[in-house]
């Protein structure tokens, strides 16, 4: 016998659980159907910066995702600490970029969507980050970018799912969709057929797989990216620093993360002594001091690769009911409140809190790759 939800969310990485919770609070009955452990593919893996790497570099459409996230995830951050006990750590310390090369598209950016950006060199420069190694001059410093611990952003999340009325199932993968005539009434996997109004699809990099055939392609695919883990003292590096698409993360704790690689193997995880090598390199690069501490982990994940990394959020053309919201690519944590809002107020017919032309199905993206 099928089992009933208003509301069928595939898959449990951040933007699954946020968006399931944003429609469990809206009083919608949820079910989340996540394939293996909620939280730990692209998620977990990823370092929890709250802006675009380089923001210049992207749509407006991105933009407009992470600005929206920016200014409601410190409240955002308190909540779920307030409600699970798990402190998410969001931490606002800044993301000093020593890219030079594209000095005049960064200002232009920052004046035209009056962000906070500001050139620093000499005395500045080392007072942003004492540690920085020698040989670096001049930099751009966005003092206003935040972070978040994304595995404890997770888990407390996670925490707060049952008590807002969110069904989840772990350990249980959507092998199809249910659809009649033009509109999807459910799902077919591992829970067997659960009957719903509305299905969202937000399986990340596994997305595409399961809306083959519905027309309307969906350009995600999986890309993986290696990351290391220092474990130094609290205070050792005091901001985020990125050099040639490589950075350095800092924890409260102490620890260190230094990331990341940009490869498209399929669905391949594994972790290679090739990045460990340049990922390692490219830390020592930046911050000399970190020879003396040891690489307490590496670790890798699968990120929903997208065209321009805009995400495809909003209702499938050729299916009624059927919504998506994945393809967020490197930006899953920054874009991820705004994009979980959007979705919501879609699939419940809200006055929603940007136009969603630009990420719907059939949008142009453009072909700039990231």
């Amino acid at each position: 016998m099928a089992q009933c939800a208003d509301v069928v969310v595939v898959g449990g990485g951040l933007i699954g659980m946020l968006t399931a919770r944003e429609l469990a609070l809206a009083g919608a009955s949820v079910r989340l159907l996540e394939r293996g452990r909620t939280g730990r593919e692209s998620s977990w893996a990823g370092g929890g910066i709250v802006s675009p790497l380089y923001p210049w570099r992207y749509a407006d459409a991105v933009t407009a995702l992470a600005r929206w996230g920016q200014l409601h995830y410190p409240a955002l951050a308190e909540r779920l600490a307030a409600e699970s006990g798990i402190d998410p750590e969001f931490t606002r310390s800044g993301l000093l970029i020593l890219d030079l090369e594209e000095r005049a598209r960064a200002l232009a950016w920052a004046a035209g969507h009056e962000a906070r950006l500001e050139e620093v060199a000499g005395r500045a420069l080392r007072d942003v980050e004492p540690r920085l190694a020698e040989g670096f001059e001049r930099g751009l410093w966005l003092p206003e970018v935040g972070q978040l611990r994304n595995p404890r952003l997770l888990k407390a999340l996670r925490h707060t799912l049952a008590p807002c009325g969110v069904r989840v199932e772990e350990d249980c993968e959507v092998t199809g969709l249910v659809v009649r005539g033009e509109r999807v009434v459910g799902v077919e996997g591992a829970a067997g057929r659960v009957d719903a109004e509305r299905v969202v699809v937000a399986g990340g990099a596994w997305s595409a797989g399961l809306l083959e055939g519905f027309g309307g392609e969906v350009k995600v695919r999986p890309a993986r990216g290696q990351m290391i883990l220092f474990k130094t003292v609290p205070g050792h590096l005091q901001r985020m620093v990125m050099r040639e698409g490589r950075y350095l993360i800092p924890r409260r704790d102490g620890r260190v993360l230094a990331g990341s690689t940009l490869e498209y193997v399929g669905f391949d995880k594994s972790t290679t002594e090739q990045a460990l090598a340049e990922l390692s390199a490219a830390a020592h690069a930046l911050l000399p001091s970190l020879g003396q501490f040891a690489v307490e982990h590496h670790w890798a994940g699968l990120r929903p690769a997208s065209r321009s990394g805009i995400p495809f959020i909003g209702e499938h053309p050729a299916v009624g009911g059927l919504y998506l919201n994945t393809g967020h690519f490197r930006n899953g944590v920054v874009l991820g409140a705004a994009s979980a809002r959007l979705a919501a107020d879609l699939v419940l017919g809200r006055e929603p809190i940007l136009d969603p032309a630009p990420y719907a199905l059939g949008a142009e993206r453009g072909e700039v790759e990231f």
